[in-house]
């Protein structure tokens, strides 16, 4: 599989061929004074079919019958915390980190094979993106997936050079609804968190946002409804009918 190419550096692309005494000075691009951060599975892409086939097949692995409600529960959190859940609703002991580990591996496995044969990529995202970065806006990536997960969904979507930082679930403590992920976006962008927009399609990661005092907007795509995302400062039901200018009232306040 291609690895992508996540997170080029906004200053190094405005100094490239011009040299000698008149050349404009290099890395001279102004730092962003906001940012917009999206979540991957749900948002960029419509994972739910995917996941649901993985998450069943590694509980049936080990005795566990998925439920609705359980996997419902599950969007946007880290697997550790969705492993630890699954064995508690199963009135079993808290599973070890070589459990863990081993139920996780098999299960995003099996998810990426099935990312590899069907890529459902939402309608609009490079434009999207393209269209955020015309107006001044950082943008990255912050999920609660493995890195693996990430790099490929990039390189199918072709955003690779549309992003400046990424943030993976591997990389924090703390999972959806803790900020965490978002903040630690914000800061690899150099952005302050009241002056980023997160994209979320679950209510733990439009929390997620509130916590760290961001503004957000809720997708309501497959699996969702409205009122998961209630607390989100706008509410859409496609990602295609997003618009830059969207993002910039927000963060105007209007």
């Amino acid at each position: 599989m291609p690895t992508a190419s996540i997170g080029r550096s906004r200053r190094s692309a405005t100094s490239r061929a011009a040299s000698g005494p008149d050349a404009p000075p290099k890395n001279t691009m102004p730092e962003p004074t906001h940012a917009a951060i999206f979540d991957l599975d749900g948002t960029l892409i419509d994972t739910y079919d995917a996941h649901h086939a993985a998450w069943r097949t590694a509980c049936a692995a080990n005795g566990i019958e998925l439920t609705p409600a359980m996997f419902a529960w599950s969007f946007g959190r880290t697997n550790p915390a969705i492993i630890r859940r699954f064995w508690s609703d199963e009135g079993r002991p808290e599973p070890d980190d070589e459990t863990i580990e081993r139920v996780a591996e098999s299960k995003e496995t099996d998810f990426r094979t099935e990312l590899e044969r069907v890529f459902p990529a939402m309608p609009g995202v490079p434009e999207l993106i393209t269209g955020l970065r015309e107006r001044g806006f950082a943008v990255a990536i912050g999920t609660s997936a493995p890195r693996e997960n990430l790099e490929l969904a990039v390189d199918r979507l072709g955003i690779g050079d549309l992003l400046d930082a990424s943030v993976c679930g591997g990389e924090v403590v703390h999972g959806k609804p803790d900020p965490e992920v978002f903040l630690l976006a914000a800061e690899r962008l150099g952005v302050s968190p009241n002056r980023c927009v997160v994209v979320e399609d679950a209510g733990a990661g439009i929390d997620a946002a509130q916590a760290g005092e961001m503004s957000s907007i809720g997708i309501i795509s497959t699996g969702r409804t409205a009122a998961e995302l209630v607390h989100a400062d706008l509410v859409v039901d496609r990602f295609d009918v997003l618009r830059p200018a969207d993002f910039l009232r927000l963060l105007d306040g209007h």
